[in-house]
């Protein structure tokens, strides 16, 4: 599996891992900022990871579905004919929420909301301790997950604990603070 990200020095990373039966290994990350993310240089680095973990050893390659990678995973099936190449579904999904996100005024609407409401709660360490009183230790946001699906994973957190945040907001500490939404 490959996943590219940027990190905080703006460097273009890309992870190499290994997903099998008894589960998922970090291979090693390459700093790809000075490569250009043709398909012959992904098919590259892919065939290389191949080569790394033993031709043998591979039955499925991993990637997000850019054309480029694509096209590296055509490449990649062309040379080793036993080995397939998909596209990761998780960011099949993310690309949908972003759609849906993009051209649907009543997602634009509702993510906007949802985004007030934790980004106001989170933004204020004191809230995020009252919160959990409330939510009996639950986060309303879950780090770590794709772009825009998080907005999605938060959303269907705050419905599930939609009677926890009602008696927050309506608490007397809630009010004893003089807080509202802005």
């Amino acid at each position: 599996m490959s996943d590219g990200w940027t990190d905080k020095k703006r460097r273009s990373i890309c992870n190499f891992l290994v997903n099998s039966p008894k589960g998922t290994v970090f291979l090693y990350s390459l700093d790809t900022s000075d490569i250009s993310k043709t398909a012959d240089k992904v098919f590259k680095m892919l065939d290389d990871v191949v080569e790394f973990v033993g031709e043998e050893n591979v039955v499925q390659v991993v990637t997000d579905n850019a054309t480029n990678f694509k096209a590296a995973g055509d490449l990649l099936m062309k040379k080793r004919e036993h080995l397939y190449w998909t596209p990761c579904v998780t960011h099949c999904i993310d690309l949908i929420f972003e759609d849906f996100e993009k051209h649907l005024k009543v997602y634009q609407i509702t993510i906007k909301k949802g985004r007030r409401i934790t980004t106001y709660i989170y933004g204020r360490a004191m809230l995020i301790s009252m919160l959990k009183k409330f939510t009996k230790g639950r986060d309303l946001i879950s780090p770590g997950m794709t772009r825009f699906a998080t907005s999605y994973l938060t959303f269907a957190c705050l419905h599930e604990l939609k009677a926890s945040l009602m008696s927050f907001f309506s608490s007397n500490e809630w009010k004893s603070r003089n807080l509202e939404l802005q």
